[in-house]
């Protein structure tokens, strides 16, 4: 009786078997985490503040041109766009064309108009016209750029990573500016001298350069006057 017994529990278990859950199939081990890839660094943000408080962020000290020479800042180089075959003061004209020249081969510029920076003057021959540093590398250099290395005055004399560093104006009006700062010259053209005021101190801040008193005192006039209400915008380049 007791072997009938064990025959039908066995049997009962057979019977039953294919309705009970199989056993859970054991995880394979997971695959390590590839390595995050690392983030890239963020771009500079852009300062953005009211023309007094701006001139009250230059560092003032004395100015030295010992060493500088014309040679100490290259420029023209290749460009935003080495493959367009226009070096970086093509590339500026072509920028800033109001009508756009045509570009030829060499990126020679044919027709075209634009209108000179410093004076209001409409200009519609590209050779007449000059890309200008607005701070001038020989002022840049007594301001502190004697101290970088020859990599970076290249970026400096070739910065288009903003609009106001360099320039196209006529080139009666840049020799007039020549290496002067805005104690010794501003634009003939009054309308544009708290822009000109404005962007001259973004340049400063964008290249950490420093102003000397007289300088400073002269950004102050317009700072503190007729262009109090000029916002200064510039982005750190070092």
């Amino acid at each position: 009786m007791i072997k009938n017994l064990a025959r039908g529990i066995g049997a009962l278990t057979l019977a039953l078997a294919p309705l009970l859950p199989a056993p859970a199939a054991q995880a394979a081990p997971a695959a390590p985490a590839a390595p995050a890839a690392p983030a890239a660094p963020a771009a500079p943000m852009a300062e953005v503040t009211p023309l007094p408080d701006a001139v009250g962020l230059l560092k003032v000290t004395e100015e030295n041109r010992s060493g500088y020479t014309a040679s100490s800042f290259r420029h023209w180089n290749a460009g935003e766009d080495p493959t367009d075959g226009c070096d970086t003061r093509a590339e500026v004209l072509l920028a800033e064309a109001v009508v756009a020249p045509t570009v030829g081969s060499g990126c020679k510029l044919t027709g075209g108009r634009w209108t000179s920076y410093f004076d209001g003057q409409e200009v519609t021959d590209a050779g007449s016209l000059d890309v200008a540093h607005l701070v001038a590398p020989a002022e840049a250099w007594e301001s502190g750029a004697s101290a970088w290395t020859a990599e970076q005055r290249e970026a400096y004399a070739n910065d288009q990573g903003a609009d106001v560093s360099l320039v196209a104006v006529t080139s009666r009006t840049n020799r007039q500016k020549a290496d002067k700062d805005p104690a010794d010259w501003m634009p003939p053209s009054p309308e544009v001298q708290c822009r000109y005021t404005g962007e001259w101190v973004a340049t400063k801040l964008r290249w950490q350069l420093t102003a000397d008193d007289r300088e400073l005192e002269a950004l102050k006039v317009y700072a503190e006057g007729p262009c109090e209400d000029t916002i200064v915008r510039y982005t750190p380049a070092v």
